[in-house]
């Protein structure tokens, strides 16, 4: 058994219901729509936000409807901001499948990921749940800003250790942060408990990027070299900020030029990758990684131990080991 089926077990009769209902959601009596939902459907994710919804729902208490809305509503505006990601992108690849933008092209891609919004704020509203929407709303509006700042970082190519954290807060950890608090708001818990479950959500999410971040220097299996896609849109993640933290003025200087270049090629992609290995920006990053999943996991230890809990900290666990 794998280690997300294993995280998936406590709740796997929520995730079957979660599936039939959010299969309900998607469905439209628009012929184009319901073959795009399908097609999307068919090559869902881990489910990881819904995941952790349920997870942090049932340490306090049983699932409900408001837990159900929740969770489709995060993973239907989680959808819409990737589908609008591959357009901004230009990406033809999702999860190891062709993009809706590759099928569909940008016209639908865009009109797609409106129309989710759309359709995840009409649920809330149907349903009521006024507050998940308060919460939801405000963290895709974080998000958007923390794109736009990426987007400003990459094009000066000057970040500190201290924007770079900013930017992934708002860009990934505060989606993460918001199924936390999601789940306890669903069961009825009080502003403290949800606070103590956003906390955790969000330190949960910057451990989730930084792996990512790490993972994109991992030896691709077909070429045996890292992907280097954030090399490729002059990102500068954890990994090369903490190795140029390391390195001699006229050194940095030269790996800047390097991922300045539109054109980079797979030997300055490779000088860039070896630039960070040597300078210890892979192993500063994965343990910044690990002192934020550690911290994490100290906030649930304001809660009695629990079948639940011990899943939470699996799901730590799984964050930071896995390989992709």
């Amino acid at each position: 058994m794998s280690a997300i089926d294993k995280i998936k077990e406590p709740i796997a009769a929520e995730l079957a219901e979660f599936e039939r209902y959010f299969g309900e959601v998607m469905t439209t009596r628009i012929p184009l729509l319901n073959l795009v939902m399908k097609y999307l459907l068919k090559r869902k994710g881990k489910q990881m936000r819904p995941i952790l919804v349920f997870l942090t729902a049932k340490l306090f208490g049983k699932a409900n409807l408001s837990t159900y809305t929740a969770a489709a509503l995060i993973e239907i505006l989680h959808t819409a901001t990737l589908i609008h990601d591959d357009v901004v992108d230009n990406s033809n690849q999702r999860r190891g499948f062709f993009s809706i933008n590759a099928i569909w092209k940008s016209k639908v891609s865009v009109l797609l990921g409106d129309y989710l919004y759309a359709k995840g704020l009409l649920l809330a509203v149907n349903n009521k749940e006024y507050e998940i929407l308060n919460l939801v709303a405000d963290a895709v509006r974080e998000m958007s800003e923390g794109e736009l700042q990426q987007i400003r970082n990459s094009r000066k190519l000057s970040i500190s250790k201290d924007q770079y954290f900013e930017v992934i807060r708002k860009k990934t950890a505060t989606l993460i942060a918001c199924c936390c608090s999601s789940g306890a708001k669903s069961v009825g818990m009080p502003d403290d408990i949800i606070k103590k479950m956003h906390n955790f959500g969000q330190l949960l999410g910057i451990a989730f990027q930084i792996k990512d971040d790490l993972l994109d220097y991992q030896p691709n299996k077909l070429t045996g070299k890292p992907s280097g896609n954030d090399l490729k849109e002059r990102k500068l993640t954890l990994p090369l900020i903490l190795a140029l933290e390391q390195a001699e003025t006229a050194e940095k200087r030269h790996i800047l030029r390097l991922l300045n270049h539109s054109g980079k090629n797979a030997h300055e992609l490779s000088e860039i990758s070896d630039f960070v290995i040597q300078n210890q920006g892979l192993s500063f990053a994965a343990q910044q990684m690990n002192e934020f999943a550690a911290t994490a996991l100290k906030e649930l230890d304001h809660f009695d131990n629990s079948e639940i809990r011990e899943t939470l900290h699996e799901f730590v666990e799984f964050t930071i080991l896995r390989n992709k």
